[in-house]
């Protein structure tokens, strides 16, 4: 029997999540050995063989110039800009506190869709955007004890994210995603090549990092592949609340792996981002609930 279109793209959404934080765990265990930038460099260079392998095998290669359509362009920037302020954020903060601030990234995708789209938001998700980051700030907390500035540098994740997310929502159908995760992986790689100078050079790595890197690295075309299917896939208020299932993994593998016990505050804000975008996804679907029967002469579920 085969599945519809918002039940594939919400276990896509899932899968992909465990794949991004089994990948972000790797990512921080290996960053005590060398610097995020030849982390991205090395980790990109055996995901571009496995991506450009697998693109080739499914006949999705497409000419360069695919990369020169606004919204590829666009989604590419965003993941650079991503990665590079999520690993900063990542290798300086607890794993489960960086995946708690970036569940806000549906809450920001709502808000781009209204300011950049002007996609109608009634005060209920506005109200619940609004809640989501007081959240980000309760984990944050500014001019706390406790702040780091790293911080920052996952609300600026967030943003490019948002971009990114926004950008493929316009690309069009004919361009396989394989070949959109494979231009995604060889630009990500080449910035981690860029920035690694300035941030301390090459490290020598051990063959355990390396083999971890590999790992990694398959964990990635996994994560990237699956997440761009959902995306294309399903109605995006079906499918974005899945992203939180990375906070579960976030927080089993920051205990299991690095020790890190979310306090508090921590725990309270992710609760607030969390029940904020569950809420905000709820009025979405309702939105298009009442469209779907304005549009049929019905009322909505039929009543």
């Amino acid at each position: 029997m085969a599945l519809s279109p918002n039940i594939r793209g919400s276990l896509l959404m899932a899968v992909s999540m465990a794949a991004f934080t089994m990948n972000d765990s790797i990512t921080k265990a290996v960053s005590s050995e060398m610097n995020f930038g030849q982390v991205m460099l090395v980790r990109g260079l055996f995901a571009i063989v496995l991506v450009a392998a697998f693109a080739y095998h499914q006949d999705a290669l497409r000419p360069l110039r695919t990369l020169m359509l606004k919204p590829v362009a666009l989604r590419v920037f965003g993941e650079i800009g991503g990665t590079i302020a999520f690993m900063a954020a990542l290798v300086h903060l607890p794993l489960a506190n960086t995946s708690a601030i970036f569940q806000a990234l549906p809450l920001a995708i709502t808000l781009g869709a209204a300011v950049i789209f002007g996609e109608p938001v009634g005060w209920r998700r506005w109200s619940a955007i609004v809640a989501g980051f007081i959240g980000v700030l309760i984990i944050v907390r500014p001019g706390l004890a406790g702040f780091s500035q790293f911080s920052l540098f996952a609300l600026v994740s967030v943003a490019f994210c948002a971009l990114r997310d926004l950008a493929t929502r316009r690309i069009p159908a004919k361009i396989p995603s394989l070949f959109i995760t494979l231009l995604t992986t060889v630009t990500v790689t080449t910035a981690g090549g860029v920035i690694l100078v300035p941030l301390g050079g090459w490290t020598p790595p051990s063959a355990s990092a390396l083999g971890l890197l590999t790992l990694a690295a398959v964990l990635l075309l996994i994560g990237y592949q699956c997440i761009i299917s959902a995306l294309r896939s399903g109605d995006i208020s079906a499918v974005a609340p899945f992203r939180y299932s990375a906070l579960i993994w976030a927080m089993l593998l920051g205990y299991l792996a690095f020790g890190d016990v979310p306090d508090a505050m921590m725990v309270l804000g992710a609760s607030i981002i969390v029940a904020s975008g569950l809420y905000a996804f709820y009025r979405e679907r309702i939105r298009h609930r009442v469209l779907a029967a304005e549009s049929s002469g019905l009322p909505p579920d039929g009543l």
